[in-house]
C-alpha cells in the first residue's frame, strides 16, 4: 500500500552543501523490517555574483589601474538585500583582497556570527601607452 506525507524541511540559512537532514524510519517499509531513513543532501544553487569559501562569500571586482593606484569604491547589494559601499584607500595589487569582517554567510550553529566578504580584484592595464604617459609615469615613480 502506496501512503503520502508531506514532510517539511526547514532549511537554516548557512548550511553547507552535503549538510544532511534525516526523517529517521520515513523511507520505504517492507513486512517485518524496520523502514528505511530518508536522507536529503543540501545543494548549492551558483550565484552570479558571488561564490561561497567555507563560510566566506567572495566577488571579483574589474576595476581600472588608475583606480587599482589611487583608490576604489566598490557598491555591493548583499544576499538579503542591503546596499553596502566599501571604500577601499589601499593600492590594490594583483592578489590584493579588501575583507568585510561579518558580511558573508550566517554560521548554522552561532547564529549572530557570520564569515566575512572577500572582495578580489582584476586590474585592466592599459593596452598601449603613449611615450609621454611613460614619461609621465617614471617621472612620477621616480624611475
Amino acid at each position: 500500500m502506496q501512503v503520502e506525507e508531506i514532510i517539511n524541511i526547514d532549511i537554516k540559512a548557512g548550511w553547507k552543501k552535503g549538510t544532511k537532514i534525516t526523517f529517521t524510519e520515513k523511507g520505504n517499509e517492507q513486512p517485518g523490517i524496520i523502514p528505511a531513513d530518508l536522507v536529503f543532501v543540501i545543494d548549492e544553487k551558483p550565484h552570479r555574483v558571488f561564490t561561497r569559501d567555507g563560510n566566506d562569500l567572495v566577488v571579483s571586482q574589474k576595476i581600472s589601474l588608475a583606480e587599482a593606484l589611487t583608490g576604489y569604491t566598490a557598491h555591493l547589494t548583499t544576499l538579503d538585500g542591503r546596499s553596502l559601499t566599501i571604500p577601499v584607500k589601499n593600492v590594490i595589487h594583483p592578489t590584493y583582497e579588501e575583507v568585510v569582517t561579518g558580511e558573508g554567510m550566517p554560521i548554522p550553529k552561532d547564529p549572530p556570527r557570520r564569515g566575512n566578504l572577500r572582495i578580489k580584484f582584476s586590474i585592466r592595464f592599459p593596452a598601449r601607452l603613449t611615450s609621454e604617459q611613460k614619461a609621465g609615469i617614471k617621472k612620477l615613480f621616480g624611475a
